[in-house]
């Protein structure tokens, strides 16, 4: 994914415009997508990302890396920055996932990273759900363009958040699966002599029966 975003640089400076690339795990910011060539002005692994929802302004997004950097950025408009919030998680899973696949790690830690994608997604239908009420309930009546847009978005969002709860539903019974697993509860094999021993005695006892029986 690629695109204009806003990026705050200072208060002398203000919000400019970047140019921001998101491949292979890596988001890169360049002045323009004309200088693209000629190297990026910073970049940062999508792993090692917190990726925040701004509670107030629905075109703001935070980018933390703890204890190293933070960055402000501002879409275009609320349909931007979702497609930008839901790209950026998505490929945090995904990395984090596989990563921690492919390094033996237990089911417990893959969902971790997807309790902090479904925290992501939750963030912002509490931001979009607000907006449609406000929307609704506005006196005089709603527009029913912005409204449109409102419910749009906040139905893209439950999607996402559906699909993601459902990954962590399949995590959770694969976990369960594996603890709950039948045991191998069958006995070692007789040695010979103790088996030849059983036997026998069994036989006499059977004999011995028979006899009183009789």
């Amino acid at each position: 994914m690629e695109g204009v975003l806003w990026k705050w640089t200072n208060y002398w400076s203000g919000w400019q415009t970047r140019w921001f690339v998101l491949e292979n795990g890596v988001l890169s910011y360049y002045n323009s997508q004309e200088e693209v060539n000629q190297g990026c002005k910073g970049s940062m692994k999508v792993s090692a990302l917190e990726i925040n929802v701004n509670p107030v302004d629905s075109t703001r997004m935070d980018l933390v890396i703890p204890g190293e950097q933070h960055i402000y950025l501002r879409a275009a408009n609320a349909q931007e920055r979702q497609q930008w919030l839901v790209t950026l998680g998505t490929t945090k899973a995904c990395i984090s996932t596989r990563s921690r696949k492919d390094s033996g790690e237990s089911n417990p830690d893959i969902l971790k990273v997807k309790k902090s994608e479904l925290r992501l997604y939750c963030d912002l239908l509490m931001q979009q759900v607000h907006t449609v009420k406000t929307e609704a309930t506005k006196e005089g009546g709603p527009e029913i363009q912005i409204l449109d847009e409102a419910t749009s978005l906040l139905g893209a969002t439950c999607d996402t958040f559906i699909k993601t709860l459902e990954e962590c539903i399949k995590i959770v019974n694969t976990s369960l699966s594996d603890v709950s697993a039948p045991a191998d509860n069958s006995l070692p094999p007789l040695p010979h002599n103790a088996s030849k021993s059983r036997g026998n005695k069994s036989v006499s006892h059977i004999v011995r029966s028979t006899s009183v029986d009789k």
